[in-house]
């Protein structure tokens, strides 16, 4: 057997035990298996639960009342406070007329006194239009940023 298909066998065999080194994932996430990020990934559940349900109550409990959220701008135009989150959502189920919302999370990070959860979210959307009823579809990369508020996590940005 030459040296290169002896360094195969050998990679080949000892491949499953280098994939079991690594830290264990939870399931469907790229984020590390622990009871923290367990309680985190749980905590994101009940709003991506909450967002296709379209409950406003639901969410509005979730949010921190120091909830604030710059849109990621300069402008303070976009902002929205806790008042303007309530209000935001007030038309929610109006205009929104069913929800399929999926999250893969990317990363948990831990700060002083917050959580930062990254996610890639799909969302299906069926709106009322001028036209009439239609679906509309949206991918993209997003931040909520959690804090403990007594013995509750709450959203303060990213909703």
């Amino acid at each position: 057997m030459r040296l290169s298909s002896q360094f195969f066998l050998l990679l080949a065999l000892a491949a499953p035990a280098l994939v079991g080194c690594g830290a264990s994932v939870i399931p469907n996430t790229d984020v590390e298996d622990n009871s923290a990020n367990r309680e985190i990934v749980e905590f994101v559940e009940r709003y991506r639960l909450a967002v296709e349900a379209r409950d406003v109550g639901v969410l509005m409990r979730l949010a921190s009342p120091s909830y604030f959220d710059d849109n990621g701008t300069p402008s303070g135009d976009d902002d929205v406070d806790f008042d303007g989150l309530r209000s935001k959502l007030a038309g929610f189920t109006d205009n929104l007329l069913a929800v399929r919302y999926e999250i893969r999370y990317r990363r948990v990070t831990y700060r002083r006194d917050e959580v930062a959860v990254d996610y890639t979210y799909t969302g299906s959307f069926r709106v009322t239009t001028a036209t009439g009823d239609r679906w509309a579809r949206r991918l993209a990369d997003n931040r909520l940023v959690l804090r403990r508020e007594g013995d509750q996590l709450r959203i303060v940005s990213g909703m």
